[in-house]
């Protein structure tokens, strides 16, 4: 029934913040923007899309979902990348091993985006 996640939907109500966060996501991060309407636009993750309303109320507070988490080949080079953006970096590159049968071995970093959105960088090894 279920095939995979679809999208991650984030709104904005600011539209400078609205045109960084999709200058980020495309300009720094690299994704490929697939569409743009009024409200919003969708960006292409590689495995799923990200969504960015522009007519979003309320703060930049995190809500329910506590991340999102994408996939990469190379945490240090992205995170160097939104370090040198001037975005925090909250938890630094580093070497995990989940704790699940079979175990995961990881490498993992976390950034707040320009929404205050956490994301991490999930490279599974």
């Amino acid at each position: 029934m279920i095939k995979g996640i679809h999208h991650v939907s984030m709104k904005c109500s600011d539209p400078e913040l609205f045109s960084e966060a999709v200058s980020f996501y495309k300009d720094i991060l690299g994704m490929k923007l697939l569409r743009r309407w009024d409200a919003g636009v969708m960006l292409d993750t590689g495995g799923g899309l990200l969504e960015i309303f522009n007519n979003g109320e309320g703060s930049r507070e995190t809500g329910a979902v506590r991340h999102f988490a994408l996939a990469a080949d190379n945490t240090d080079e992205i995170i160097d990348r939104v370090r040198e953006a001037g975005y925090e970096v909250f938890i630094e590159p580093k070497d995990i091993v989940i704790a699940s049968d079979p175990p995961l071995p990881a490498r993992i970093a976390f950034f707040r985006g320009p929404l205050n959105e956490e994301v991490e960088i999930f490279q599974e090894y």
